[in-house]
């Protein structure tokens, strides 16, 4: 990038740098729904109005350098930019692998199974129940307590490493969307400027040449216009290859954010856990030991019994609220399944197209060579007139 944020374009590129469904039986079938109509979608045509008047100018001015009849340009324009492009794929790839979003969401599932089993083990023994002693029931209870608390306070430690490493990632792929935004504006150049260069080519030069070897009749003037007219399709072939490196780039960008936005609803995941969860626990088990001191100093044993049912269906009650919330957040699907088939719709959608379109410029090439063979044949059969 120069000083200007402006591509710096090179013709010259460094050479380092699901299952199928089952059909529904039916005894009387009844005639199926029409689809409904998909949308009509604009083309996005290619110019240069995405650029600034200065990329505008520097387009002008590199497309004055390119030379159609340079074999080798040919071979390498655009090369360093689609090799830009190939290796931040190769980044967005490996940084995909290396990430396991499945230790964040088991230490997420540890701790909804600690906080759930300290009521269920409450159950199990028969807190405030079983144990007739106050004394006892008082121990046992702050002996559990401690033992959930230790575990629940790993899991936290765990889950503020994964926020970290989240938090690094999530900034990694703004650059990383920075970066993909270099890469698609310099296609664009490229794009932009092979594509004035072919067209000045095929609309002056070419005529001209052909004009020439029309009025001559010499063998090396129609053997000049073929040449150029070859390598002004060679070129329409490279910066086809440019445009289908250039749609990567394009799709590239929203599937960066769409890693990125998987990181951040895990992190928030995780801060809810941390500011809300462990603490709204740890302050309900305050209340409950302090409700539990209290009824040690009631005389009455029914009266003891009465305050310590009503404080388990309170505190159950409230755990149950806090864990079915917490299980529910760590078990829903941070993307929708949908959201995933469509990006895969319009990436096959994608593909179709550029198949097609390469198979229509296939056929447009054979049809001018044919073209090029007839008039070659004639341009034969008037010199041999001439000669007579």
């Amino acid at each position: 990038m120069t000083e200007n944020n402006i591509p710096e374009l090179t013709l010259t590129p460094d050479a380092s740098a699901a299952a199928e469904a089952v059909p529904e039986l039916v005894l009387e079938p009844a005639a199926p729904a029409p689809e409904p109509a998909k949308p009509e979608v604009k083309p996005v045509e290619l110019d240069d109005s995405m650029l600034s008047e200065a990329e505008k100018k520097a387009v002008e001015e590199f497309s004055k350098k390119i030379d159609v009849m340079d074999s080798n340009m040919i071979l390498q324009y655009g090369a360093a930019a689609q090799k830009n492009v190939a290796g931040f794929s190769e980044n967005a790839l490996k940084s995909v692998r290396t990430k396991d979003l499945g230790e964040i969401g088991k230490s997420l599932s540890e701790l909804v199974v600690e906080l759930k089993g300290f009521g269920e083990e409450e159950e199990k023994k028969g807190l405030f129940g079983k144990f007739k002693k106050a004394g006892n029931r008082l121990e046992t209870m702050k002996a559990q307590h401690a033992k959930v608390e230790a575990n629940v306070d790993k899991i936290a430690r765990e889950l503020e490493q994964h926020q970290v490493a989240l938090l690094k990632d999530v900034a990694m792929f703004d650059q990383m969307y920075e970066l993909n935004l270099k890469y698609y504006k310099e296609l664009t150049m490229y794009i932009l400027a092979g594509k004035k260069k072919l067209a000045e080519v095929r609309d002056s030069e070419l005529p001209a040449l052909r004009a020439k070897a029309e009025q001559t009749g010499a063998q090396e003037d129609a053997q000049a216009y073929n040449d150029k007219a070859q390598m002004c399709d060679r070129f329409e072939k490279k910066l086809h290859d440019l445009e289908l490196t250039r749609m990567i780039s394009i799709q590239m960008g929203p599937q960066t954010r769409l890693l990125q936005n998987n990181d951040t609803l895990m992190v928030e995941k995780i801060q809810s856990s941390l500011v809300n969860t462990i603490p709204l626990w740890k302050s309900q088990m305050v209340l409950a030991l302090g409700m539990e001191h209290g009824r040690q100093a009631t005389a009455a044993q029914s009266a003891v019994t009465e305050m310590t049912n009503e404080l388990l269906k309170k505190n159950a009650d409230m755990l149950k609220m806090g864990t079915i919330q917490t299980a529910r957040e760590a078990e829903r699907s941070v993307v929708d399944i949908e959201t995933l088939q469509h990006t895969n719709e319009q990436l096959i959608s994608t593909l179709d197209e550029v198949l097609s379109i390469q198979r229509e410029g296939a056929e447009k090439r054979r049809a001018a060579e044919v073209e090029l063979g007839r008039i070659e044949g004639e341009l034969r059969q008037k010199l041999m007139e001439l000669r007579k």
